[in-house]
């Protein structure tokens, strides 16, 4: 699996993790929320995103989000 498709799945999953948490737990929850989106939409500017360089250090391999 490409670190494309991997940064997507991590992000889907603590975005829905986190909207969760915030209606059963605590509403402060949705901080890690907005963090997120704020850090998928800079990286749509910037071209920059930490999680990629994790994985990429980690071994997983670049590729074309859509082949």
């Amino acid at each position: 699996m490409s670190i494309d498709r991997l940064v997507l799945i991590f992000a889907g999953a603590v975005i829905l993790v986190s909207s969760v948490l915030a209606v059963t737990v605590s509403a402060k929850f949705l901080l890690l929320t907005g963090f997120v989106g704020a850090n998928l939409l800079q990286s749509a500017f910037t071209g920059f995103c930490p999680l990629a360089l994790i994985l990429k250090r980690a071994g997983f391999q670049t590729g074309a989000l859509y082949r």
